[in-house]
C-alpha cells in the first residue's frame, strides 16, 4: 500500500524525486494546447470564450447569460440547505478574524531637516477568483479566496468557475461568494476563464491579479498569463506530513494521512516518525479505514503512488527531513509539539497537537488553507492579505536636507557614469548658493 523507506539522505532525494513528478513543470504537453486557448480569447475575445465554453463543458454561454444574476443566487440559497447557510457564515467569522489581523497601514516617518519617508499601502483595484467545478464543490475555498482580498479593500472581486450541464453554477458555490463579498461571478472555466481575467474580453474585465487552484490547464494558464497580471502560485495537488513519534495516537494519524489522500490521485500523504512500531499501527489502521470510506479507490492509488512510512533515526533526522519535503500541510503530533514547531523553517501550515486535525484549517479556523505545495513552502506563504496590496515608496526631502546629501548623490551617478542622473542633482545647486 504506501511506500515504507529507512530515512537518509538517498531515499529523501528518492522522494522528492518522485514528487517533483507532480509539479506543472512535468505537463509539458499541455502547454501549447494552453496557449492556443490563451492566444485565441486573448485575439477573440467573448467569441473563443463561449466556444471553449461550449466544447469542453458542453453548455452555450452568450453574453447574455454568462454573468450570474441576482434570481440565480436567490434561486441557490433555496436550493441550499439553511443548515449549511448558517455553518459558512460562522466559518466566515473565523476567517474574517483571522484575516483581519494581517492587514497593514501605511507609515511615514519625518525628520527635523524635512525627511519625509514612508511607505504607502493601496489595495488592489480588481482581483479574479477562479473557483474549480467539475465533480468536486469546494464553498470553503471560495471564501478562502475572496476574504483575504475583501478584507484588504479590493475594489472588484471577480469570481469566475465553470458551470455545469444546466448551466449554472452549484447553490453552496454562489451562496459562499454571496457570503464572502464577491462582486461579480461569471460561468466560465478552464484557461479560458484565465485568459479572460488575464486580457479582458467584451464580457469579462481584465484583472490585476488571479487567485485560486484549479486542473493542470488552470495551473499552465496561470502560470503562461503571469507578467501580464498577478497570480497567488501554481497550485499542486494535495499534500500532508504528520511528523510523529511514539506518544502519537496511530488511529488519528491515519485517519490524518487519508483526509488529504482523497482529493485525487496525485495527493501525498507522508508520514516522518522515530517509531518503527507507531509505522506500524499507523499502516493496520489505513487498511481498517479503506474498507469503510467511500474513495476507496482514489485514496488507495494516491497512496501507491504517493504514499510514505519514513522512519527516522532520530528527531533531528526527522525534522531536517520535514524541512526538506516542505509540505502543504505539516501535522506535529509529538510529546512537544510546539518545541518541535520552532524548528521547522518550511511548511505552508502547521497544525499543532492530536486534536489539531487538517480539516480544521480546511473549514473552520480561520487561516487560509490556500498554501503552498511542491515544496514551494521553501519560498512562498499562504494566501493572505498581503497579496492583495501594493506598497509604494514615499520619498520628500526639503532643500536643507537635499543640500547635506546632494554630492554624495553627485558622486554615487559618477561613480556608475551615470551623468544624468548626477545632473539632475547637481542643477539643483547651480551658483553655490546653498555650500
Amino acid at each position: 500500500m504506501m511506500h515504507r523507506v529507512k530515512l537518509s539522505s538517498q531515499t529523501t532525494r528518492e522522494l522528492l524525486t518522485v514528487l517533483q513528478k507532480r509539479s506543472t513543470a512535468s505537463y509539458e504537453d499541455y502547454e501549447k494546447a494552453v496557449g492556443r486557448i490563451l492566444d485565441n480569447v486573448r485575439t477573440k475575445k467573448d467569441e473563443a470564450l463561449f466556444a471553449y465554453t461550449e466544447e469542453f463543458d458542453h453548455v452555450k454561454i452568450d453574453a447574455a447569460n454568462v454573468r450570474v444574476t441576482p434570481a440565480e443566487i436567490q434561486e441557490a440559497y433555496a436550493q441550499t440547505e439553511p443548515s449549511l447557510v448558517e455553518v459558512i457564515r460562522r466559518a466566515l467569522v473565523n476567517i474574517r478574524s483571522y484575516h483581519e489581523k494581517q492587514k497593514r497601514n501605511s507609515w511615514f516617518t519625518s525628520e527635523e531637516n524635512g525627511i519625509l519617508l514612508g511607505q504607502k499601502v493601496t489595495p488592489l483595484q480588481k482581483a479574479g477568483v477562479y473557483v474549480p467545478g467539475g465533480k468536486a464543490v469546494y464553498p470553503s475555498s471560495v471564501l478562502m479566496n475572496i476574504v483575504p482580498a475583501k478584507v484588504a479593500g479590493v475594489g472588484r472581486i471577480i469570481m469566475t468557475s465553470p458551470p455545469g450541464k444546466d448551466g449554472k453554477l452549484s447553490p453552496a458555490t454562489l451562496v459562499a461568494a454571496n457570503e464572502a463579498g464577491a462582486d461579480e461571478i461569471y460561468k466560465v472555466g478552464g484557461a479560458q476563464a484565465i485568459a479572460a481575467l488575464a486580457y479582458g474580453t467584451e464580457s469579462i474585465p481584465r484583472v490585476d491579479k488571479i487567485v485560486g487552484p484549479g486542473n493542470i490547464f488552470v495551473a499552465l494558464a496561470k502560470r503562461a498569463v503571469y507578467g501580464h497580471v498577478s497570480i497567488d502560485s501554481i497550485a499542486g495537488p494535495s499534500e500532508i506530513l504528520v511528523l510523529a513519534d511514539e506518544t502519537a495516537n496511530p488511529r488519528y494519524v491515519a485517519a490524518d494521512l487519508l483526509s488529504q489522500a482523497e482529493h485525487d490521485e496525485m495527493a501525498s500523504a507522508i508520514l516522518v516518525t522515530t517509531s518503527e512500531a507507531l509505522a506500524d499501527q499507523v499502516e493496520a489502521e489505513i487498511e481498517g479505514f479503506l474498507t469503510k470510506l467511500e474513495r476507496k479507490a482514489i485514496i488507495s492509488r494516491s497512496l501507491e503512488n504517493f504514499g510514505y512510512l519514513i522512519i527516522a533515526q532520530s528527531k533531528e533526522e526527522a525534522i531536517e527531513a520535514v524541512n526538506e519535503i516542505a509540505s502543504e500541510h505539516l501535522q506535529i503530533v509529538t510529546a512537544n509539539p510546539f518545541e518541535d514547531m520552532m524548528r521547522v523553517r518550511n511548511a505552508g501550515a502547521i497544525f499543532l497537537g492530536e486534536n489539531s486535525s487538517e480539516p480544521l484549517g480546511d473549514y473552520f479556523a480561520g487561516p487560509n488553507h490556500i498554501l503552498p505545495t511542491n515544496q514551494t513552502a521553501r519560498f512562498f506563504s499562504a494566501l493572505s492579505v498581503d497579496d492583495f496590496v501594493k506598497k509604494s515608496s514615499i520619498i520628500y526631502y526639503s532643500r536643507e536636507a537635499l543640500n547635506q546629501v546632494h554630492q554624495d548623490i553627485i558622486a554615487f551617478a559618477k561613480a556608475e557614469q551615470l551623468t544624468a542622473h548626477a545632473n539632475s542633482i547637481a542643477v539643483r545647486f547651480e551658483g553655490g548658493s546653498d555650500e
